[in-house]
C-alpha cells in the first residue's frame, strides 16, 4: 500500500507528463498549419508573428493569428460611425507584440473615432480629478 505522499508524487508526475505531451502535440500541429498558411499569406500583405507570442502552452485556446503564424489585414466596421476600415497586419503586430494587447481582441474603432474616444476619456478624467481637488479644498480642516 502506498503512502499519500507517494500517491501525490505519482499524480504530479502524471500531470507533468500529460502537459508535456500536449505541448509537443500542439507544437507539431502548429508547425504543419503555419507552413500551409505562411506560403499563401506572405503575398497578401501578411506579417509573421513574433516568436515570443508563439510559445505553445501559453494560452488555453489559441487566437487565430497564432495558429496561422501570420497577421493578415482585417476588415471591420467602426462601432461609433459604422465606417468600414482595415486593421493592417503591421498595426496588429504592434498591438499584440509591442502594446501587449489581449490576443483575443480586435479593432473596433477607426482612427478618427479612436482619437475622439481618447479625448473624451482624458476630459472625463480631468473633470473627475478637478472635482476631487475641489472637494478636498471645501472640507473644513480639523
Amino acid at each position: 500500500m502506498k503512502s499519500t505522499k507517494q500517491r501525490r508524487r505519482e499524480i504530479k508526475s502524471d500531470r507533468l507528463e500529460k502537459t508535456a505531451k500536449r505541448a509537443e502535440r500542439l507544437r507539431r500541429e502548429l508547425v504543419a498549419i503555419r507552413a500551409q498558411y505562411i506560403d499563401q499569406a506572405i503575398d497578401g500583405g501578411a506579417v509573421a508573428v513574433g516568436h515570443r507570442l508563439a510559445e505553445p502552452g501559453r494560452y488555453l485556446s489559441l487566437p487565430e493569428f497564432l495558429v496561422r503564424g501570420t497577421y493578415l489585414p482585417m476588415h471591420f466596421a467602426c462601432m461609433d460611425c459604422g465606417k468600414e476600415d482595415i486593421w493592417t497586419a503591421h498595426q496588429q503586430k504592434w498591438w499584440y507584440e509591442v502594446a501587449l494587447g489581449d490576443p483575443f481582441s480586435i479593432a473596433t474603432r477607426c482612427r478618427p473615432c479612436r482619437a475622439k474616444e481618447r479625448a473624451r476619456k482624458i476630459e472625463a478624467r480631468r473633470v473627475h480629478l478637478d472635482g476631487i481637488a475641489l472637494k478636498k479644498r471645501a472640507l473644513p480642516k480639523t
